[in-house]
């Protein structure tokens, strides 16, 4: 089969396209003929090496997807080649192979079923940003009515947040120095928008919140701004700590956690087990019903494409990024 290989960690440049066995499906496994794969700043961080994990090499990336069943390994029930299947969660990817090749294995626990009325593209990039986002919100306990900030909220996972946010009755604010993005995630669920570049952003948001007294922030940015975001906190305030595309955080004084009692929390998908999984799923889907939202597609690359799909990702779309790797 084909498949892009990275042989060896340093960067997206140290991928290549070539030609590997396909893979076969194991006991409890599945092996699915790949639709559309989705990037992820964390296929980045990976073949940079400045990832936890340190797959074997060659490697392929991509973590999220959706085919067709090709063959189901010993022991599988529930699933039958001819049927269509997105990857939920789990290793692919990480520790073992990922999607961004013709075929890829993945536990049978790995997959659900399309959601209704959702098309091949959308499945192939909705499941890690909304469970990471899914994690982002719930993981705090918030009471109904919250007040949520979101930072680079023009990505797969801010978008998500703003849906989710919505559907579970909080109020979305985002940030984004695009205004047309402004206007579009307003149009997805956000009651105020703003820019990381307006130096009155924080003037602005504690105006129309009535002081500071946002309850969350969902943070894929990171960088200088981090001290930014937990001025707007307000009492118990929490920080979901999702991306770093802005970079480490420089010289942050955690004195100004103290007086008003701030959490900050980290957010990894991949930590949720294949039941865990499963289970915020189904909750994640009727959430997105009450929203009457669904993934927001912003491109899609063809399979020899990858590398200049990841330069588009990097310049920041509305939404997610596709390879379409056997579309048909």
């Amino acid at each position: 089969m084909k498949a892009w290989l990275l042989t060896k960690l340093g960067g997206l440049a140290n991928l290549h396209m070539g030609e590997v066995a396909a893979p076969v499906a194991a006991s409890g496994e599945v092996l699915l003929r790949v639709q559309f794969a989705a990037l992820n700043p964390a296929d980045r961080y990976l073949a940079q090496g400045a990832y936890p994990a340190r797959p074997a090499l060659p490697h392929i990336l991509g973590r999220d997807g959706v085919g067709e069943i090709a063959a189901v390994g010993p022991g599988v029930t529930g699933w039958q080649p001819g049927q269509h299947a997105m990857l939920l969660r789990g290793a692919v990817g990480v520790e073992r192979a990922g999607t961004f090749a013709e075929f890829v294995c993945a536990p049978a626990d790995n997959l659900v079923a399309i959601p209704d009325r959702w098309t091949s593209e959308q499945a192939g990039g909705g499941s890690l940003t909304y469970l990471t986002a899914w994690q982002a919100i719930t993981q705090w306990n918030l009471p109904p009515g919250s007040n949520i900030l979101i930072t680079g909220a023009s990505g797969g996972v801010g978008i998500a947040s703003v849906q989710l946010a919505k559907g579970l009755g909080h109020r979305a604010m985002v940030l984004s120095r695009s205004t047309d993005k402004q206007e579009r995630l307003r149009q997805i669920g956000a009651v105020w928008a703003g820019s990381p570049d307006d130096s009155q952003w924080r003037k602005s948001l504690m105006e129309y919140a009535g002081g500071r007294k946002v309850n969350l922030v969902i943070d894929n940015i990171g960088g200088a701004g981090f001290s930014d975001i937990v001025d707007v906190l307000g009492p118990n305030g929490r920080i979901s700590v999702v991306g770093r595309l802005a970079g480490p955080v420089p010289q942050f004084n955690t004195a100004s956690l103290f007086f008003r009692r701030l959490r900050v929390g980290g957010v990894a998908a991949g930590t949720y087990s294949a039941a865990e999984a499963q289970a915020a799923w189904q909750d994640i889907l009727k959430t997105l019903r009450l929203a009457e939202a669904a993934p927001v597609i912003d491109r899609s690359f063809g399979f020899a494409e990858l590398l200049q799909a990841f330069e588009y990702l990097a310049r920041g779309p509305m939404g997610k990024v596709l390879l379409a790797v056997c579309p048909g």
